[in-house]
């Protein structure tokens, strides 16, 4: 973090130029953070993204922005979506425009997706949730979905498994629907432990159920926090966004 960012406020909010979304940039135990909060009801702007329509991966959210750019739809916010595999498909459970591609992963394994308790983000009409995979049992049509882990926060209580002080550092992303159901999504402006980006949601952001997206590569689309989609290099597997229509010209 820079010695300037470090001189501002500890929570100053950039409110959104399109809609009713804000833009925070947040300092919690020693570290800043990157808050994009969305309205009530703005949920159903969200947008998952994995391949083109002739079935080739975007892969990151640069080429993402210049395909819509070709479509006459700007983007407007962004980030990567959850853990995949190394074959570089969705990890678990995955709902895009309310088709299934992937169903949800129940059994073990190893790496950051399988520190259970893991879980869901995923949309319907009546709104946006996270829950633990095991509570995954949605009663409307769902239109977007991504099942992701470990659990940040569950019902109000931190994931059992994180240890204040751990060494473990990681530029990390997540997703959380705080305690009016909007949806909140954040990234680290540099490497935290679990247990600081949980905290971070459980006790500033107020989301009594949050999920952990990626680590390392992550990277966030969001100009009014001076974020414009992490390397060009890195490459993503699925991406979670929203657009307006524009008639922008095909971005270089």
């Amino acid at each position: 973090m820079s010695m300037f960012r470090c001189l501002l406020v500890s929570m100053s909010v950039l409110a959104s130029p399109t809609f009713g979304a804000t833009a925070t940039e947040v300092f919690h135990r020693g570290a800043g953070f990157d808050v994009y909060r969305l309205d009530s009801g703005e949920e159903q702007r969200l947008e998952f993204f994995w391949k083109r329509k002739d079935g080739t991966p975007y892969g990151s959210i640069h080429a993402l922005r210049r395909a819509l750019a070709t479509e006459g739809r700007k983007l407007i916010f962004a980030v990567n979506g959850g853990i995949y595999s190394e074959q570089f498909t969705p990890l678990g459970l995955y709902i895009e425009n309310g088709k299934r591609y992937y169903q949800l992963t129940r059994g073990g394994g190893g790496g950051n997706f399988f520190l259970l308790p893991n879980g869901v983000f995923y949309i319907t009409e009546k709104g946006a949730r996270v829950v633990e995979t095991k509570d995954y049992q949605p009663q409307d049509r769902v239109i977007n979905a991504i099942q992701s882990g470990p659990m940040l926060v569950i019902n109000g209580r931190l994931h059992p498994r994180f240890i204040e002080g751990y060494h473990s550092k990681y530029i990390r992303n997540g997703v959380g629907i705080d305690r009016e159901g909007r949806v909140i999504f954040a990234i680290s402006d540099e490497p935290v432990n679990f247990h600081a980006f949980g905290t971070l949601f459980k006790d500033r952001l107020q989301c009594p159920n949050a999920l952990y997206l990626d680590g390392n590569i992550s990277a966030m689309y969001a100009p009014e926090l001076h974020r414009y989609g992490g390397w060009l290099w890195r490459r993503f597997v699925t991406m979670i966004g929203i657009t307006s229509e524009a008639s922008d010209a095909v971005e270089p």
